[in-house]
């Protein structure tokens, strides 16, 4: 089941295995996925549309501090 913190005005879903995208997230969201042996960090887009950095976390903590980095980001060009 996936879970989802709320840091700023960004929800951060992590996906358990097995769970899509599409089907637990909204645009605005940021995915946690691990494969492949890491953590990847997926921004959906206003379209729906997935992007992602070039490389996996090696670490969940590594790949959340990310998430939480883009969503003070995003918070603070949202004024």
């Amino acid at each position: 089941m996936a879970t989802t913190l709320r840091h700023r005005s960004t929800d951060i879903v992590t996906l358990e295995e097995g769970e899509r995208i599409a089907d637990k997230c909204v645009p605005g969201d940021i995915a946690l996925v691990q494969e492949d042996g890491g953590w990847w960090t997926h921004f959906i887009g206003d379209d729906g549309s997935v992007e992602s950095y070039d490389e996996a976390y090696p670490t969940y903590n590594q790949a959340l501090w990310a998430a939480k980095a883009a969503a003070e980001y995003t918070s603070s060009t949202e004024d």
